[in-house]
């Protein structure tokens, strides 16, 4: 297969796993409205959560790994799909309306990278110094903020297993 692009493999990463307790953060959450600072403590006392580390809107990874959730239907299982990013708050409402994913409950607005960090899964960009992404990622959060299920990128650009991310979610 002739690809459009390099296909890079990332150093290793020493990120959270389950079993780890997730790390708790504060940042604005985005919805299709309004955006409000919301702690993921505060999420997790209303159903469990998938937190799903995408790089910036608009790249195209983050734009598959948002169809693909949505046409799966993810937040039907009785978890809350919520995202993070460096993106803006006003980027991620046009993410939310373009990628029509205004049932999930929202996206963290992240523009210096600490939930990343937090998670170990922050990634330095090439040729742009201090500036990072998260690698893409995906945890399953219970309630009691245990990480059910973790997948974190080694490559990039790398896809989870949607498969296995559903059936974590229908398993929990």
């Amino acid at each position: 297969m002739d690809l459009d692009f390099e296909v890079v493999d990332l150093p290793p990463a020493d990120h959270v796993e389950a079993g780890d307790e997730a790390p708790d953060f504060t940042r604005p959450l985005v919805n299709d409205e309004f955006w409000e600072d919301v702690a993921l403590s505060d999420l997790l006392a209303d159903a469990p959560v998938l937190l799903v580390f995408t790089p910036m809107d608009g790249a195209f990874p983050s734009t598959y790994i948002w169809n693909e959730l949505r046409d799966r239907g993810m937040d039907e299982y009785g978890v809350q799909v919520v995202g993070v990013s460096i993106s803006t708050p006003y980027e991620h409402m046009t993410t939310i309306e373009e990628r029509g994913i205004e049932s999930f409950a929202g996206l963290f607005s992240d523009p210096q990278n600490g939930v990343a960090e937090k998670y170990g899964i922050s990634h330095s960009l090439d040729g742009m110094a201090g500036v990072s992404e998260p690698r893409p990622s995906v945890f399953l959060v219970a309630p009691d903020g245990t990480v059910e299920y973790a997948w974190v990128a080694d490559e990039w650009p790398a896809f989870p297993d949607y498969d296995a991310v559903e059936d974590a979610v229908i398993g929990l």
